[in-house]
């Protein structure tokens, strides 16, 4: 099947698709601060270079367009039906990486969390977001959204460990300007 648009126009749209800071990403990201959790992001010391690094809770998190990362029996994943002789290997080969990317971090004793971009649908969003928080923390969000423990409090910073020379990248509520 011959692609509905031309060659550069579609050069146009693919040039467009963020690898990072996407809003699945950011939508994730905000959360998880909101809940006193801190974190890195896209931390390429990391195999795969993580989407979310939470030192403290030994902790990385990918969170994977259905699309790119052929999430199977989702209604938002379809192969493509133009030149599948590219997209079936691409994809593959996606899928391949991630889980040799999840072995090295397991096996270097990380916590490995896969958050999908159809589990963050309105319907879905607040219960996978907290299953995320007791993934991560291993505590058990309350009804008002507060955690168990101690991971609202201000002091719970995170652990920095040794960045190699490398700023503190965490976000902020409110950075300054």
């Amino acid at each position: 099947m011959a692609d509905i648009m031309s060659k550069e126009a579609r050069s146009h749209v693919m040039a467009q698709i963020k690898s990072k800071d996407t809003k699945p990403e950011a939508l994730v990201r905000k959360r998880l601060f909101s809940m006193g959790l801190r974190y890195r992001k896209n931390d390429k010391r990391y195999p795969g270079r993580p989407d979310i690094v939470l030192p403290k809770h030994k902790a990385v998190v990918f969170v994977n367009g259905c699309f790119w990362h052929a999430h199977e029996g989702c209604p938002h994943f379809r192969m493509p039906k133009s030149r599948p002789e590219y997209w079936e290997p691409k994809l593959e080969k996606n899928k391949a990486r991630d889980v040799v990317n999840a072995q090295t971090l397991r096996e270097e004793g990380w916590k490995v969390i896969y958050v999908w971009e159809c589990e963050l649908s309105a319907d879905k969003r607040e219960e996978r977001l907290a299953r995320l928080y007791e993934e991560i923390t291993g505590a058990v969000l309350e009804q008002d959204g507060t955690g168990a423990g101690d991971a609202g409090s201000s002091e719970d910073l995170g652990d920095l460990g040794d960045l190699g020379g490398m700023e503190d990248t965490r976000e902020t509520e409110n950075p300054k300007e």
